[in-house]
């Protein structure tokens, strides 16, 4: 299979390389010349500096090679607001749609759209109804994919070697234990994410169709410090008010992973402590 993964940073460049060792054929697309040239000079890939955003710069560089068979689109805002969410997955997606009509679309998008705060169990059939515009705009890109016949991966928070801003707080004591603590955490590990994605690609009756990425056991707050204070014999982190301004909206939901596991998918790290106790660096 022939791929084009738009956006190759810590997820996109994880699933190039696993792609390539399964002996699918890749090109990377990501933001700069200088990361474009670090991916070919460290792992032999096939990269271009790409402003997916740009609908010039797109087609200027979907004209240089052969059309793919699937497009993973894969970026990051940057840590933008609102008009950066629009001009990346948006218009991005509407970008690579024109581009490669033919192709399969991946988008990975993210579980925030839930904005559940009963401590509920979401699963892709739940209301996806975010109360900040960045949330919206990715619900905007998703339709834009699923309108195309492609697939939405709905990533929870993304952790996994040398990145991981939880483990990287509580070990630096930057960690607040927000309110009561009973706030549910939904994460995946990188390479389980990675494994999902590489499933969606080898499948061709995802069409349309939405998939939660997350690992088989959301946390509370509390009982994830409680569990790391007692492995690494540090102190709890003192309690604070709850952040109510997150910039994807302040949520407290369980996201279900069903639907992905019905599809023969199944996490190699079951939980974040699985992954800590397996040896999980802080980035």
């Amino acid at each position: 299979m022939r791929i084009l993964v738009a956006g190759a940073g810590y997820v996109g460049e994880a699933f190039a390389l696993q792609a390539r060792a399964c002996g699918d054929t890749i090109e990377a697309w990501t933001g700069t010349e200088e990361s474009a040239a670090g991916l070919a000079q460290k792992h032999g890939l096939s990269a271009l500096a790409v402003d997916v955003s740009d609908a010039g710069s797109v087609r200027h560089a979907a004209s240089l090679a052969a059309p793919p068979d699937t497009v993973l689109l894969s970026v990051s805002s940057g840590r933008g607001g609102a008009e950066s969410y629009r001009r990346v997955y948006e218009n991005g997606a509407r970008h690579l749609v024109a581009a490669f009509p033919r192709a399969r679309l991946i988008f990975t998008g993210s579980t925030s759209v839930y904005a559940q705060t009963a401590g509920e169990w979401v699963d892709e059939d739940s209301p996806a109804e975010p109360d900040r515009e960045t949330g919206r705009i990715l619900l905007e890109a998703e339709s834009v994919v699923r309108a195309a016949g492609g697939t939405v991966a709905r990533l929870a928070g993304i952790y996994g070697p040398g990145r991981s801003v939880l483990l990287r707080r509580f070990l630096a004591g930057e960690a607040v234990l927000e309110g009561d603590g009973l706030r549910w955490i939904n994460q995946a590990h990188r390479d389980d994410i990675v494994s999902a994605l590489q499933l969606l690609c080898a499948r061709d009756d995802t069409a349309g169709q939405v998939y939660n990425v997350g690992d088989d056991r959301p946390l509370t707050q509390r009982e994830c410090y409680d569990w790391l204070a007692a492995h690494f014999q540090r102190p709890l982190p003192p309690p604070a008010p709850p952040d109510y301004d997150r910039k994807r909206g302040w949520t407290h939901k369980r996201v279900a992973n069903a639907r992905l596991r019905a599809l023969g998918w199944s996490p190699r790290f079951p939980s974040f402590l699985a992954a800590v106790e397996a040896g999980l660096e802080a980035g």
